[in-house]
């Protein structure tokens, strides 16, 4: 038996509420590499361009703002 039909014939025994996961996880082993490696290039690209990224805040400034203090 190949694993393809090992796979299906598991997948009668695998509960309704898990098939998301099993879905999931097979979505994510089947997508475009090319694709996810350009949109995590962009992500990265935005951060490196922002302005903002080495700005650091002192604790009690986030506690100020966030209403905290």
């Amino acid at each position: 038996m190949s694993n393809r039909e090992r796979i299906i014939s598991l997948l009668d025994s695998v509960p309704e509420y898990k098939l998301g996961y099993v879905l999931a996880y097979v979505q994510g082993i089947t997508a475009d590499e090319t694709e996810d490696d350009a949109y995590c290039e962009q992500l990265l690209e935005e951060y490196s361009s922002d302005p903002e990224k080495d700005v650091s805040y002192s604790l009690e400034d986030c506690k100020r703002e966030w209403g905290l203090a």
